[in-house]
């Protein structure tokens, strides 16, 4: 099963970018007095090093790593994301001699042939965490000849294949086609025999360890003890109909023996949820405890030394909690979610679940023993044609854009990029963008917002009319409050940032202020000048005593922001 996947370099020709580095440490000659020797670490591999300007861009050096077959790198150093492009190297503080983490994806796609014993050959390109059912099925597609998917074999170098069995798991090093052959097999008939059924019902409470919120567990209905799905949600919480199917749909898929899948993408534990018949993805899983930098994190990033995530304001841990804190609070158009009702940003339904550990990495030198689940986020799969960063932005329709800035604006949204809105058609062909990774929203403070969409042109084009009324409807005290209701008691900080960042969404749409502008008042331009949100709080915070009660403070700050925005208009 892929993770990151392993990073192999060519031998450094005399005009690579890395044709500086030597392996003693010592510089070529022709190297700028600020250059720079770092190691890049890679899960599963050994350290590569790389020669870069303490004056180079972020956005340089993943260029350059992508010279070497490396798709949307991801930096980590320190403990945090090199997210932000335009600032340097130095920067981040990077120095000579610093290692930092590399995140990659490789190519997800590997190339099928299968033979048949009378020498017909079928090819195919398959994900690599596709598994060999789902090749069968494809060859039943083609030839009605082999639609009999459950009298056939496929064998690679003379051994039968599980239909279970992941694509990646046959993969041979360096081989770049995958070749199967299909045979009938005798069929063998079985008889089903009777499980037991348990159902059982109790509420062991899953606290915090800061104490904010307690979780709790609604009830368990299975049909196997070792494989199951289920929520966790405050008791008076009543599930919807959606949410339900959504548990039970990927809860059915592990009853069948449909394993998760993980996600060759992002830098923590990602699982691609299979219904019951294996050949549809159904949810995404998110471990807390395969989160960046995490305890078993599978991406090979360091452990937290304090309990921060790769966000400033963020904790490990509670990716989870902000995924669903993010469907919960993207309100429909008309206000309160009725039933199944779509968000007007079109997050995708998530919930809290407990979730038995099956096929879910663990770290070496981690004891599972005396666990056999894992609680994280399950999100309903989003059939889509790829991500913004498959294609230039200038084909998404404004109101699609403006709907996810309305969104990230509101939670402050820590790590918004093109890789995470997905680009769907709907049923009349028309193009929709879907946001999905939010496990960095609601930060304690607004150092590390970043919203890509700002610099598509669309960000620059005025709010409709309908737009304008859904933000002058939100509330962030009802919010705060729906959040404790569905069992997240924010701490005062992340309650903060999200009373400041609704005051700054209304404020400016009220005086007309394009999605370009807001963004721009909430994230810095470089990674060591403070945003002008974050200048109007200091502003504040001088003005009123210590001590002083919270509703005094945010009146100040409306003042402060008034006067700014007043500016801005003019």
């Amino acid at each position: 099963m892929s993770s990151s996947g392993i990073l192999a370099l060519s031998p450094i020709r005399e005009d690579s970018p890395m044709s500086s580095v030597r392996f003693d440490g010592s510089r070529s000659p022709h190297c700028s007095q600020e250059s720079i020797l770092i190691f890049l670490q890679v899960s599963g591999s050994s350290v590569i090093p790389l020669r870069v300007l303490e004056s180079e861009s972020i956005a340089s050096v993943k260029l350059r790593l992508q010279k070497f077959a490396v798709k949307t790198p991801k930096l980590v150093f320190g403990g945090r994301e090199l997210a932000r492009n335009n600032s340097l190297v130095r920067d981040y503080r990077v120095g000579d001699g610093n290692v930092l983490h590399l995140v990659v994806r490789l190519s997800d796609l590997r190339y099928i042939t299968v033979r048949t014993i009378s020498g017909e050959t079928y090819n195919f390109q398959v994900e690599r965490n596709r598994n060999v059912g789902y090749i069968k099925q494809q060859l039943a597609k083609r030839d009605k000849g082999l639609d009999d998917v459950d009298n056939h074999k496929l064998i690679c170098d003379g051994e039968e294949l599980d239909d279970h069995k992941l694509i990646d798991d046959i993969s041979r090093e360096n081989d770049s086609v995958i070749h199967l052959l299909i045979r009938k097999c005798a069929k063998v008939r079985t008889k089903p025999f009777e499980k037991d059924f348990e159902l059982s019902i109790d509420a062991p409470t899953v606290t915090e360890k800061d104490g904010t919120h307690d979780l709790q567990i609604v009830a368990r209905n299975l049909l196997y003890k070792d494989l199951w799905i289920e929520p966790v949600v405050d008791p008076k919480v009543e599930l919807s109909p959606l949410i339900t199917k959504l548990i039970n749909s990927a809860s059915l898929g592990l009853e069948r023996g449909n394993l998760p899948i993980m996600s060759s993408d992002g830098t923590g534990g990602a699982y691609f949820m299979q219904d019951d018949s294996g050949q549809e993805y159904v949810a995404v899983f998110k471990p807390i405890d395969e989160e960046p930098m995490a305890e078993n994190n599978p991406r090979g990033l360091p452990l937290s030394t304090n309990g921060e995530g790769l966000k400033k304001g963020t904790r490990v841990g509670e990716g989870a909690i902000r995924e669903v804190a993010a469907y919960i609070l993207d309100h429909p158009v008309g206000g309160k979610r009725l039933a199944d009702e779509a968000g007007f940003a079109g997050v995708p339904p998530t919930a809290m679940v407990r979730c038995s550990d099956t096929g879910f990495h663990y770290s070496e030198a981690y004891n599972c023993a005396s666990k056999n689940f894992k609680i994280g986020s399950l999100q309903a799969f989003v059939e889509n044609c790829g991500s913004c960063e498959d294609m230039g932005p200038r084909a998404f329709p404004v109101q699609e854009v403006h709907k996810i800035s309305v969104l990230d604006i509101r939670l402050a949204n820590a790590d918004r990029h093109a890789g995470n809105i997905l680009m769907c058609k709907n049923e009349e062909g028309h193009t929709m963008l879907v946001p999905i990774d939010h496990g960095y929203c609601l930060p304690e403070n607004f150092e590390d917002c970043t919203f890509e969409w700002l610099y598509w042109p669309q960000a620059r084009q005025h709010f409709d009319d309908a737009t304008i009324n859904y933000i002058k409807a939100l509330d962030a005290e009802e919010d705060i409050t729906l959040l404790k209701f569905y069992g997240w008691n924010l701490s005062p900080e992340c309650a903060g940032t999200l009373r400041i960042s609704t005051m700054l969404l209304k404020k400016g749409a009220e005086r007309g202020l394009t999605p370009y502008d807001i963004g721009s008042i909430m994230c810095r331009e470089t990674i060591n000048k403070e945003s002008k949100i974050e200048e109007m709080i200091h502003e504040a915070n001088d003005a009123v005593l210590p001590g002083t009660h919270e509703a005094m403070f945010l009146e100040i700050l409306s003042e402060i922001m008034d006067r700014h925005l007043d500016k801005v208009k003019m």
